[in-house]
C-alpha cells in the first residue's frame, strides 16, 4: 500500500469562497497527501447544504475564514492512503461525513450517543488531528478547511473518522444525499425520537430536513405525520414523503399553531420537530406535544442566538426536549443500514434530487437554493 512518502500532491480545480456572500471562484489548488489517519478522496458529486450557505454568507468574525472551500455532502472514490489506515483501500466508495466516529471513544461505544469525544465535533478550518490544511492555491497560499470535508473541490483530504464505506450498488447521487441532510432527518425520526407505529407527528418546517424527518417517520410506521410551513406548495411536495396533513400558520388567524396542533390530534403531537433554528417555533412545538409523553425533537441551530424559554410545569407534566445533532447517526454503523433500505426500495432518495448541475456552475445552486427551488442540488464534478 502506498504511504504518504510517495504520494504525491495533486493539482486540480476548486471553488474557493473569497469574500462573504461573493460568488464562488473555480480556481486551481493544490491538495497535499494525505497524512496519517487520513484518505484523499476524489470527489465524483456534491450539494449544497443550508449550512454551507449560512457560513458562505458570514463576512465577519472567527467564522468568516476566506478563503475557504465549503461543501460537506458528498461522494467519492478513494484516491490514496495515508499511514496507519486499515479502514479503506483505493478504489473504495465513501462518503464523508462532518461528524467523526473513531470507535475507540467512550462516547463512540455507547448506543445512546453519537458524539465523538476523541475527535469533537467542531466548525473547525483544518484537520482535526494537526491543525494544519491540506489546501493551498496557486500562489501557495493555504486555503481553509470547511467542516473537517470541503467536497467543493475534485480531490480533498478527511480524516478516516469522518469517513464511511458505501456499498457500490447505490448511485453516487443518492449516496451523497445520505452523508448530510436526509441522514440528519431520517436519523432524528429513527434513533434520536424512536418515533413508533401509530404515532402523531408534528414537522415544524418542510425544507430538506423536515421532508427527511417526515420519512423517517414514515420509515417508523407513524399513522399521522403533520406538516407545518408558511408555503402551501410544500404539502404536495410533503406528500411523497409521508405527510398527511398540513397546517399554514399564516391561515390560521388569530389560534396559535399550537392551539390547532392540540386540537386536530386530540391533546398534543406524540413527537414534534422543529426544523426551522427559531426560539419561537421551538417553543410552539414544545406546546404542540402531548402532556406525559410529548417529545420535541431540535433539529434547527437558532439563528439569532437567542434562549429557548419553557414552562417548567410543562417539564414536570411529562414532556421532554431534546436536541439532535446529525440525527444521533453513528455514520459508519447506520450510513449502510441507509444505503440497504434505498438499496431495498424502503427508503425514498430520488425525490430530493431537484437539479443537477456541473461544477463550472456551481454558483447556480446557490441560486436556486436562495429562491427556494430546490430541495437538492446535485453538483457533478466530471459534467
Amino acid at each position: 500500500m502506498a504511504t504518504t512518502s510517495i504520494i504525491k500532491p495533486i493539482k486540480c480545480k476548486a471553488a474557493v469562497s473569497r469574500a462573504g456572500g461573493e460568488p464562488l471562484q473555480i480556481e486551481e489548488v493544490v491538495v497535499a497527501p494525505p497524512q496519517a489517519y487520513e484518505v484523499r478522496i476524489k470527489i465524483i458529486c456534491t450539494s449544497l447544504c443550508h449550512t454551507d450557505v449560512t457560513f458562505w454568507c458570514m463576512k465577519e468574525g472567527p467564522m468568516a475564514a476566506h478563503p475557504i472551500i465549503f461543501g460537506h455532502e458528498a461522494v467519492g472514490t478513494i484516491e490514496s492512503i495515508g499511514e496507519n489506515v486499515d479502514e479503506f483501500k483505493v478504489g473504495d466508495l465513501v462518503v464523508p461525513t462532518f461528524m467523526a466516529q473513531c470507535n475507540e471513544c467512550i462516547d463512540c461505544a455507547s448506543e445512546r450517543s453519537n458524539m465523538c469525544s476523541k475527535l469533537a465535533f467542531q466548525i473547525g478550518h483544518a484537520m482535526p488531528r494537526y491543525g494544519t490544511t491540506r489546501f493551498a492555491d496557486a500562489k501557495g497560499e493555504p486555503v481553509n478547511h470547511f467542516l473537517c470535508i470541503s467536497s467543493f473541490s475534485e480531490y480533498t483530504v478527511v480524516d478516516v473518522a469522518h469517513v464511511t464505506k458505501v456499498d457500490p450498488a447505490i448511485s453516487p447521487e443518492k449516496a451523497c444525499l445520505l452523508s448530510c441532510g436526509v441522514t440528519t432527518g431520517v436519523g432524528a425520526a429513527w434513533k434520536v425520537a424512536g418515533v413508533e407505529t401509530g404515532s402523531t407527528v408534528a414537522i415544524f418546517g418542510l425544507g430538506s430536513v423536515g421532508l427527511a424527518v417526515a420519512e423517517g417517520c414514515r420509515l417508523r410506521g407513524a399513522s399521522r405525520i403533520i406538516g407545518i410551513d408558511l408555503n402551501p406548495d410544500k404539502f404536495e411536495l410533503g406528500k411523497n414523503f409521508g405527510v398527511t396533513e398540513f397546517v399554514n400558520p399564516s391561515e390560521l388567524g388569530e389560534r396559535s399553531v399550537s392551539e390547532v396542533i392540540i386540537e386536530m390530534t386530540k391533546g398534543g403531537a406524540n413527537y414534534c420537530f422543529e426544523c426551522i433554528g427559531l426560539a419561537s417555533v421551538m417553543n410552539d412545538a414544545f406546546k404542540s406535544s402531548r402532556k406525559g409523553l410529548g417529545k420535541t425533537i431540535i433539529l434547527g441551530v437558532e439563528m439569532h442566538g437567542a434562549p429557548l424559554c419553557l414552562e417548567s410545569y410543562d417539564i414536570l407534566n411529562g414532556k421532554s426536549v431534546m436536541g439532535s445533532l446529525f440525527g444521533g447517526i453513528k455514520a459508519k454503523n447506520d450510513i449502510p443500514t441507509l444505503v440497504n433500505k434505498y438499496l431495498n426500495k424502503e427508503l425514498e432518495l430520488d425525490k430530493f434530487i431537484t437539479h443537477e448541475v456541473g461544477f463550472n456552475e456551481i454558483n447556480k445552486a446557490f441560486d436556486l437554493l436562495h429562491e427556494g427551488k430546490s430541495l437538492r442540488c446535485i453538483i457533478w464534478m466530471d459534467k
